[in-house]
């Protein structure tokens, strides 16, 4: 009788509603199974807000850390947070379609609505066809980045803790985790120099965080001309971000001597583009992000706050969303009643779809930032601004903040990482859900207000 009363809820349930508790639920089971004395070095159990704060930072796949990945877990936490990461990048819909083909299950329509919903397609059709890709995509890709890393990380390590040092951060890298194993906090900054460990993860975070539309799209289409104005905006947006970002660092950084100034020539440009790419959600870092200047910081939490593209493993306001707000301006500027880009009209509900989310995501975090304010007595304002902006947009980028959070800090933090990631997703579904039918709404006078 109770198993029929929680069939019936779960139908009633809308796709994005199940997506938004499945989320939750398996944060839940991850923190549940970090809290074992299992899951860490020491053999102690783990307090469970921290454990809660771990396992949302996976799944989220953000990368913000309470404690030393690399030395606090035991390896059985660490296999635990890489799956959370997994199942989180990928979405658990990803995971419940893997289950269903192995099973030789078919996909039924809700199903189909759910997975819409997670992968950020336009439609329900193709949807177990991209799914596929998905995962076959994923697991290739990653496996090509474990063995690259791998071969730079045996020589240090041994060879079997290097192919799994290899196989996490390849995991963590693509699915835009951040998460590390070097220890220390260190992060990736042992290898800023080695174009092998730079060039490999940020190949991985720019393929996790275009998008799996984008990565189908490129694959099943050789020829430019033919890409869609998705894609394209996707590409060139992300292009520009890097290069602009890469060479903003390079200038505000390159006499610092905290971070690029004691680089080689090849250093600099490769911690460049690294800081560049990074704060596309990834959340890896090659240089100390608190000896950075107070510009290359602003940038950092501007490039944390647009985020990856749609349908990835990354979070942000989306690259989409901030290339159709520029033309947008671009467009009134030159006095034109439509928002054009590449000889294409973007239709208006996109636009107050976009503004909507901007507006909605702008206000968490300004209110984040006021509370945090209020318990995180001490912290500096660069600090709490930095480390709210990286929980929304799930990057993991910290000023060695995080640490020292306290537990409202912590919670607040926890709620903010679930909401960039979950967030996003279910304000653009809810908003495209509620497309007014010709000739059934009531249209009110037109009236003019002054603006500006």
């Amino acid at each position: 009788m109770e198993s029929d009363k929680r069939l019936s809820i779960i139908k009633r349930l809308k796709p994005v509603q199940i997506l938004a508790v499945g989320f939750l639920t398996v944060i839940l089971i991850g923190a549940i199974l970090l809290t074992l004395p299992i899951s860490s070095a020491s053999g102690e159990s783990t307090p469970f807000l921290s454990s809660l704060f771990t396992s949302t930072s996976a799944v989220c796949v953000t990368g913000l850390v309470v404690v030393d990945t690399g030395t606090y877990w035991s390896i059985f936490g660490q296999i635990v947070i890489m799956l959370l990461i997994q199942i989180g990048g990928l979405g658990f819909m990803s995971f419940a379609t893997l289950t269903a083909f192995l099973l030789g299950r078919r996909i039924t329509l809700r199903e189909r609505l759910v997975m819409q919903e997670a992968l950020n397609s336009f439609s329900i059709q193709g949807l177990v066809k991209l799914a596929k890709y998905t995962l076959i995509g994923t697991f290739t890709i990653e496996g090509i980045g474990a063995i690259l890393l791998s071969t730079r990380f045996i020589p240090d390590y041994g060879f079997l803790k290097g192919i799994y040092f290899g196989i996490f951060h390849a995991v963590s890298a693509y699915c835009n985790a951040g998460f590390d194993l070097i220890g220390g906090f260190r992060n990736m900054m042992p290898y800023q120099e080695s174009i092998i460990v730079n060039v490999t993860i940020m190949s991985l975070i720019v393929i996790g965080g275009i998008g799996f539309t984008v990565q189908s799209e490129l694959y099943m289409n050789r020829d430019l001309k033919k890409l869609s104005l998705h894609t394209k905006i996707v590409l060139i947006t992300t292009a520009a971000l890097i290069l602009g970002g890469a060479l903003f660092f390079f200038l505000l950084e390159y006499n610092n001597p905290n971070t690029l100034k004691p680089l080689s020539p090849n250093g600099k440009v490769l911690a460049s583009f690294f800081a560049s790419v990074t704060p596309r959600t990834a959340g890896f870092n090659t240089i100390d992000t608190t000896q950075m200047t107070m510009p290359s910081k602003l940038v950092t939490i501007l490039l944390m706050y647009i985020g990856a593209s749609p349908g990835s493993t990354g979070g942000g306001i989306k690259t989409t969303t901030f290339a159709i707000l520029f033309f947008t301006v671009i467009s009134v500027i030159k006095g034109r009643e439509d928002t054009e880009v590449f000889g294409r009209r973007i239709p208006k509900e996109l636009i107050y779809r976009a503004l909507s989310l901007v507006a909605i995501s702008l206000t968490i975090i300004i209110v984040d930032i006021l509370i945090l304010s209020m318990t995180e007595q001490g912290a500096q304002l660069i600090e709490i601004v930095y480390e709210t902006v990286s929980a929304f947009g799930t990057v993991g980028l910290s000023l060695n903040f995080s640490s020292r959070l306290t537990s409202i800090g912590r919670i607040i933090i926890i709620a903010t990482m679930y909401i960039g990631r979950v967030g996003p997703l279910t304000l653009a579904f809810a908003f495209a859900q509620k497309q007014l039918k010709n000739g059934s709404s009531i249209k009110y006078p037109e009236e003019k207000v002054l603006i500006g």
